[in-house]
């Protein structure tokens, strides 16, 4: 689902990382209005259905079905999850894509599984009764994130999707490679990676070896590079956005 964030001029579209929600931008999306129409964006399966198909192309045609009210290439802002579909739609999509900002995703995740990390979000104690039992148990940053991403009910809050599809969303990722859909892009990148990165040591300077691509690693940020280090984020970001004009 696409939601309109206000502003004027180029078009900007924020994609959230798994388990995410657009929510999960709206600290960054008031500095980003100084730099264009921002939209956010609710991925397939991520608080609405999930494609009948959990691979990264079903989710990428299901983004693409939103694009529609665009008539001018759109500057794509992703975290994770984000950055792979952002990629993936430039490659798909070149004529729509105008600029990537991509925050700690990698091409190849070949041979890593889902298994161990989706058993332990089932024992997660739902519902959090409140917004400090979900701080306590994820840590302010993680804790933040879940906050604006899980669904909110009379009794607590929610995990927002399937265990089993965030599960298999990730399972995808250990079973193929995407370098194939990165270097198909021709358009400039900010690739941003944290020091405590998720991601296969050296993948992401690696993928700044492409034409107009540029790779900065953010010292003491984790996998949420966005919020740990939103100061270092926004600086980065801002340089690049102006530097396009």
């Amino acid at each position: 689902m696409l939601h309109d964030e206000g502003g004027s001029g180029r078009p900007i579209l924020l994609l959230h990382g798994l388990m995410g929600s657009a929510r999960t931008w709206r600290r960054h999306v008031p500095w980003l209005r100084e730099h264009g129409h921002v939209h956010t964006f609710d991925a397939a399966g991520h608080g609405r259905l999930a494609p009948a198909e959990l691979t990264t192309d079903a989710f990428v045609a299901d983004l693409m079905s939103h694009l529609d009210r665009f008539d001018e290439p759109l500057v794509v802002i992703g975290h994770s999850m984000g950055a792979l579909h952002a990629w993936c739609l430039a490659a798909a999509h070149p004529d729509l894509v105008a600029a990537l900002v991509l925050e700690d995703m990698a091409p190849d995740f070949r041979g890593r599984t889902a298994a161990d990390w989706a058993a332990m979000i089932e024992q997660w104690p739902q519902p959090f009764p409140t917004e400090q039992a979900m701080i306590d148990f994820f840590g302010p940053v993680a804790g933040q994130y879940f906050l604006d991403s899980f669904e909110r009910r009379d009794d607590g809050w929610y995990l927002h999707g399937e265990v089993a599809t965030f599960r298999d969303i990730s399972e995808e990722w250990g079973t193929r490679h995407f370098w194939d859909e990165w270097r198909s892009t021709c358009v400039p990148a900010l690739l941003i990676e944290g020091e405590f990165t998720i991601t296969p040591e050296g993948q992401m300077r690696e993928m700044a070896d492409q034409p107009g691509a540029e790779y900065v690693r953010i010292a003491g940020a984790g996998h949420l590079v966005h919020d740990d280090r939103p100061d270092e984020y926004r600086a980065e970001v801002e340089r690049f956005l102006k530097a396009l004009d």
